[in-house]
């Protein structure tokens, strides 16, 4: 029989499990909101519950927000640490899973579960390097260096990196609760809701919205970028949705890196250099997936 994994994927607002192998074999999958730990995880466990009555699992990946301890060495390993989410710190989330499910269950942050499944089958693939950045109701990113999934201290946490902060344009004062005006306090979902008023699914594609939202985003690519030298930028979440940020923010990474870094891919093929994810919505709780069957192995 052949291996079948689930994956669960643990947005700030959403969450995505699965069950299947790979993009083209999923035989089961739900979407509900994330609210309250206990909640939101119990009705993940039923879900593969359910599942296993007709398929057996062999093992469980969850990509999460964080963040989130991924070191097995540590007495914490799975637990989510602190979160901006209220009531979410230090939760044992692969634990709570894999005491209910009585399998292996293996734990990732969100945006690096999200980059391994474009790596093995969606827009890095041929790469060895990039980042995968998801602007949604956080902003986190993640990715692969040398092959091998970012790790080090505890994991990136890109979307707390400093960018500039002309007050005079842009009065808003952040709404990170650690930081304020990091990048996530300054372009995440939330940032928009509150400095505009109203969801930012719903301000116009023309608002001067969006040309603040791609200046922070450029400002922070142009830090990664001159950190990490990734072959490609991914861009993934809900705000990517607004296909207009996309030429936005391509065009001013080339302006405030000013020709420093004289890469084809950065100078004429920006348009292949920074991209939207090759499986959509479903690159999470993919990687979910691939992380399970990677670990397990």
């Amino acid at each position: 029989m052949d291996k079948l994994y689930g994956g669960i994927e643990a947005g700030g607002t959403w969450f995505v499990c699965a069950v299947g192998t790979d993009p083209d074999n999923l035989s089961a999958e739900t979407r509900f909101r994330t609210t309250t730990p206990l909640a939101t995880i119990k009705k993940a466990i039923n879900f593969f519950q359910k599942q296993a009555r007709s398929e057996a699992l062999t093992a469980i990946g969850i990509g999460s927000f964080g963040p989130v301890d991924i070191n097995p060495a540590s007495p914490k390993h799975g637990h989510i640490i602190i979160s901006p989410k209220p009531g979410w710190g230090n939760t044992d989330f692969a634990g709570m899973v894999r005491k209910a499910l009585k399998v292996p269950v293996f734990l990732n942050t969100d945006v690096n579960v999200a980059a391994l499944a474009e790596y093995r089958w969606g827009a890095a693939q041929g790469l060895d390097t990039f980042i995968y950045l998801t602007v949604g109701t956080g902003i986190g990113g993640g990715g692969i260096v040398n092959g091998q999934l970012m790790g080090g201290l505890i994991h990136p946490e890109m979307g707390h990196i400093r960018v500039p902060h002309d007050w005079n344009r842009d009065p808003f004062t952040g709404c990170c609760p650690f930081h304020e005006d990091c990048l996530e306090g300054l372009a995440a979902a939330p940032a928009l809701a509150q400095r505009w008023g109203q969801p930012p699914e719903t301000l116009p594609a023309d608002h001067q919205a969006w040309q603040l939202e791609a200046h922070y985003l450029a400002l922070g690519l142009n830090n990664l970028i001159c950190t990490l030298s990734p072959q490609r930028i991914i861009l993934g979440g809900g705000v990517m949705q607004q296909s207009q940020l996309f030429p936005m923010v391509r065009k001013m990474v080339q302006q405030i890196l000013n020709e420093y870094l004289p890469a084809p891919e950065i100078v004429t093929d920006i348009d292949s250099y920074i991209v939207p994810p090759g499986l959509g919505r479903r690159a999470g709780v993919l990687g979910a997936i691939a992380l399970a069957a990677e670990s397990e192995q």
